[in-house]
């Protein structure tokens, strides 16, 4: 692979200097054919600064700078100067550069991440003025950071009177960081990671917490803060990265006359050293908290072992196909081994590769285990791979393992992050180790190598005595619950405070409250937004874009399907959807459907076992899905529309194997595998808890909004606090054999429902797969002999009502929501209320809720969807004082004077969320489901034109109509210790 490297650097050298900017130099160049881009290398003379530059034809264009961060304690040091350094700069002196920006942009991404050893600044934009006026933003904020130091206690942490003008009242900590990692560390998965890592790395940053832990973090001072962001924020430790159509000199000069060329060379050398290495294997014992009587089988055990560098590519991709052989699905042995155990609930959710630090991890386990399973849980893993290393994989397995990977390297995603951003961040690693990107980014080379390599049937068991068995380097982790910890912890911290308190002096007291009387006066300014640069709604595209299709038709056995096409240039994948008409459902039916979804492509279909099942999906797919897609009326909430849409993805190559895949999935499915549904559910259940703290504020949106239409009615029941509840009560039912009986035959009763239902098709892939993909489904579907029936369209009785209602979790921090009746997408309102929710966001809740409050989050949005219009906070310190913020935040709308810029930012961020690009996938999808629920290209059209066209008065209009004086529905997601706040506030208090 180098050998290509220096032939395409000496081929094109000399074309390539000229390409750079005069202040850097070019290094080499490389063509990466499977992902249709060109790889670029430079260094910047002066500084020694890196620049890779993936040069694509795709106008989404894409920037990145990250800076080597390599703390050795857990204050939270580099997590904390990654938002003190987004709040001011020398060229941009306001508080909040970073959130202004968002509001006077077209970004299609824009966030700043700290992880363990980077630091990352990335956006995306689709509009060259935006770019730039973003770039100038982000490089005076990451290289002439202003730093203040009421910034930092806003972000960071600092002490604080409960009164703040009270000394007599208790000291508090504050600071939007430390709240956070509160919330983070709340997630048992998050703390099992932490003290995972903890005894994995002995020495290195790894052994710390990047992000913080709420008991280090207030020992950081602002002095040590400063210290870091000399020598880490400084061009000589930095990897400059873009993406796009944008040339490399272009950035490059902008480079240099925004920021490098006001700095020399720092001497100094930041990096990760080798870890020491464990002589023999160990274990270590720990606890999380769990606020619950009932401890017994709620344990974790995880073995984790330290592999080689991920800067060597070979290493890497072994490691990588040695995960996918190991743990890929349910028929990977490892797996299999985990999720059939009677010694615990599920695999750990912590399975897997860890390839981003410098010397990569492995790890296994179980949860939901007795806490005296350590011996036996270590014995089955262990003695599991001897197994395999002393008797082989199956060749099937490792092939499919070998797909997966090439399957993954070929997808253009970018459904969630933009696609260059993923590509730069799956880079990222490898630059901030001194490895080599351009190497990782084309892993050809080493697929053709493994490809010859597993023809050897001792590859794989090699491997396996290599990585793992004759690795001494192994950490038994196993993780007990403490009913008692969280109140331990909450105790520890007042009698901190307290102790602090007691040692004040006067003029200690006096710095304290002055301190809060002047960031209160510093977040209350009003400051100049001209300074910073913007786009206007002249800037915007003048109408949206629509992907081109065809339709035809497919004959089936009693009538004709339809099969829309989408041709995208998707890199020699195809997608295909069946989608079937989802009928009327009674109660139980309906309760069961979200489990149905989830457990249906995990099961054996017709002789085949779910064994057989997944191994075949991992040989010719990338996977099965099956979901249930609801959508209420376009102009009435009450009223909706549901489909059940079976979906997969693959290689050109295997498109009609994919489509009697599917078409098999359908109608051979079966549910007499009653073990395998039981721990298909009782894997659900673990993820869903474990999920509560990341998603808390959806959940208590979802809550405050679980009687305002029916979609989420059903949401709620399905997946909201009390769908997690019952999903725990029914996984303990399953002890009951005829209780799991009942269930698997429930399932195989809705199945049938399905199959007499209309059913239709997407295709989506590149025009010349178009008639081999058509014929693929004809054949595929030619055996339909299920005849359809005209059966009654799903529905779901009406509701409009609102509740009052508290859940308590494990969480040191609360979520709020509060909810509003509104209307639907179809109605007149619908672009003014959806304007409104920035406008509150942008101009009160940012600054109430986080700056002022603490919270990690807030904002407000309108959900058309619903009809409801919503407030949410998260990783909030606070509860009634919240609730009240919104409040205040509608009357703030209707008595102040508000000018047309607020307006102009708050349609812009509307704007650049309704015009985010996709993958091409995730475009032709998009299309495909709009029109499919009634949300045509007019209608979208018409919608982004009234969006444009909003005005004050409409805010105004809609705030008094819809939210001033009206009823709202309340949900919180808090804990044990809020009981008397959250009573007081008249809350209806549920428990988990």
């Amino acid at each position: 692979m180098q050998s290509t490297d220096t032939a395409a650097s000496s081929a094109e050298t000399s074309s390539s200097k000229s390409a750079a900017y005069p202040t850097f130099v070019f290094k080499r160049r490389q063509l990466l054919k499977t992902l249709n881009l060109t790889i670029e290398e430079y260094e910047h003379l002066e500084t020694g600064a890196v620049h890779y530059h993936l040069a694509s034809d795709n106008p989404e264009n894409v920037f990145l700078v990250a800076l080597r961060t390599v703390p050795m304690d857990s204050t939270g040091v580099a997590h904390i100067l990654e938002h003190t350094a987004l709040c001011g700069s020398r060229k941009f002196p306001v508080r909040d550069p970073f959130f202004m920006m968002i509001r006077r942009s077209l970004n299609t991404f824009m966030n700043a991440f700290t992880s363990s050893d980077w630091t990352a600044y990335p956006f995306a934009s689709q509009n060259r003025k935006d770019f730039n006026n973003l770039l100038e933003v982000y490089l005076d904020a990451v290289f002439f950071s202003s730093l203040n130091e009421l910034d930092f206690a806003q972000e960071g942490h600092r002490i604080e009177f409960a009164e703040p003008n009270n000394p007599d009242s208790a000291l508090e900590y504050k600071g939007i960081v430390f709240n956070e990692m509160k919330g983070a560390m709340s997630a048992p998965t998050s703390r099992i990671w932490q003290q995972l890592c903890h005894h994995l790395f002995p020495s290195t940053t790894y052994h710390y917490n990047s992000g913080g832990e709420p008991s280090d973090i207030p020992d950081l001072t602002y002095d040590q803060l400063k210290a870091f962001y000399k020598t880490h924020y400084h061009p000589s430790n930095a990897i400059f990265m873009t993406f796009g159509d944008i040339p490399a000199c272009e950035h490059q000069e902008k480079f240099e006359t925004l920021a490098l060329g006001e700095f020399s060379k720092l001497d100094v050398h930041i990096a990760v050293g080798d870890e020491e290495r464990i002589e023999s294997p160990i274990r270590v014992t720990e606890s999380y908290a769990l606020d619950e009587e009932d401890t017994g089988n709620k344990s974790h055990v995880v073995l984790a072992w330290l592999l080689g560098k991920s800067t060597d590519l070979a290493d890497m991709m072994e490691a990588q196909l040695l995960t996918g052989v190991l743990l890929d699905n349910s028929a990977s042995p490892l797996l299999h081994a985990l999720e059939t155990s009677s010694l615990g609930k599920s695999p750990s959710p912590l399975c897997g590769l860890e390839d981003s630090h410098r010397e990569m991890s492995f790890m296994c386990g179980i949860e939901g285990c007795n806490e005296n399973a350590t011996e036996d849980v270590e014995k089955l893993i262990l003695d599991t791979l001897e197994t395999l290393a002393s008797e082989g994989v199956p060749q099937e397995l490792v092939e499919a393992a070998l797909h997966s990977m090439e399957l993954s390297q070929r997808e253009i995603s970018g459904d969630s992050y933009p696609y260059g951003l993923q590509l730069i961040l799956a880079a990222l690693s490898t630059a901030t180790h001194r490895g080599d990107p351009i190497e990782l980014l084309d892993i050809d080379p080493v697929l053709e190598t493994l490809k010859k390599e597993i023809q050897d049937p001792a590859y794989i068991p090699r491997l396996i005595r290599h990585y793992l068995l004759d690795n001494s380097h192994r950490v038994t982790l196993t993780v007990n619950p403490d009913p008692g910890l969280s109140s331990r912890e909450a105790a520890e911290e007042s009698e901190k405070l307290s102790a602090i308190k007691k040692e004040l002096d006067n003029e200690e007291i006096r710095f304290i409250v002055e301190r809060a009387a002047n960031l209160k006066a510093r977040q209350e300014e009003k400051d100049d937004p001209s300074i910073l640069p913007k786009v206007t709604l002249a800037d915007v595209p003048g109408d949206i874009s629509w992907p081109d299709s065809s339709t035809h038709e497919i004959p089936l056995s009693d009538n004709t399907g339809k099969a829309r096409f989408f041709a995208q240039g998707t890199n020699g994948i195809s997608y295909q959807h069946t989608i079937i008409d989802m009928p009327r459902l009674d109660n139980e039916e309906i309760h069961l459907l979200p489990y149905y979804t989830s457990c249906v492509p995990e099961l054996g279909m017709g002789s085949k076992s779910y064994l057989e099942v997944q191994s075949l999906q991992a040989s010719i797919s990338g996977g099965v899905s099956v979901q249930s897609s609801m959508r209420s009326n376009i102009s009435d909430e009450q009223s909706l529309q549901s489909f059940l849409i079976y979906s997969s993805k693959s290689l050109n190559e295997n498109k009609s194997k994919v489509s009697n895949l599917l078409r098999n999935t359908i109608f051979e499915c079966r549910f007499d595998e009653h073990q395998r549904i039981k721990e298909l559910m009782q894997q659900i259940s673990a993820r869903k808890e474990q999920s509560i703290t990341h998603q808390g504020h959806s959940l208590a949106i979802g809550l405050a909004c679980r009687k305002l239409s029916p979609i989420a009615a059903m949401s709620y029941q399905s997946s909201g606090m009390a769908g997690i509840k019952q999903l725990k009560q029914l996984v303990t039912d399953f002890q009951n054999k005829e209780t799991l009986a009942e269930f698997a035959q429930g399932f195989a009763k809705l199945h049938e429902r399905f199959l007499e239902c209309n059913k239709q098709f997407l295709l989506i892939g590149e025009e010349k797969e178009a008639v081999d993909f058509l014929e693929g489904i004809k054949s595929a579907w030619s055996s339909d002999h299920k005849a359809t029936s005209g059966s009654e369209r799903f529905a779901l009785p009406g509701t409009r009502e609102s509740v009052q209602e508290a859940w308590v979790i494990n969480s040191q921090v609360n979520f709020c929501g509060m909810a509003f009746p509104s209307v639907t997408a179809g109605h007149k309102d619908s672009p003014a209320l959806t304007v409104l929710g920035g406008f509150l966001r942008n101009g009160f809740l940012h600054r109430a809720i986080r700056e002022q409050g603490g919270a990690y989050g807030g904002g407000a949005s309108q959900d058309s969807g619903t009809a409801t219009f919503r407030f949410y906070s998260y990783r909030d310190p606070r509860l009634g004082d919240t609730l009240e913020d919104y409040k205040r935040s509608i009357d703030w709308l209707l008595e102040s004077d508000h000018d047309y810029a607020a307006l102009e930012e708050a349609i812009l961020g509307v704007i650049s969320s309704l015009d985010k690009p996709s993958s091409p996938a995730g475009t032709a999808r998009q299309a495909f489901y709009n029109e499919l629920f009634g949300r045509t290209r007019e209608h979208r059209s018409a919608l982004r034109q009234n969006i444009l066209n909003v005005s004050l008065d409409d805010l105004k209009r809609v705030t008094e109509r819809y939210l001033a004086g009206k009823e709202s529905s309340v949900g919180v997601i808090s804990n044990k210790s809020q009981t008397d706040e959250l009573e007081n506030l008249g809350l209806e208090i549920h428990q988990l």
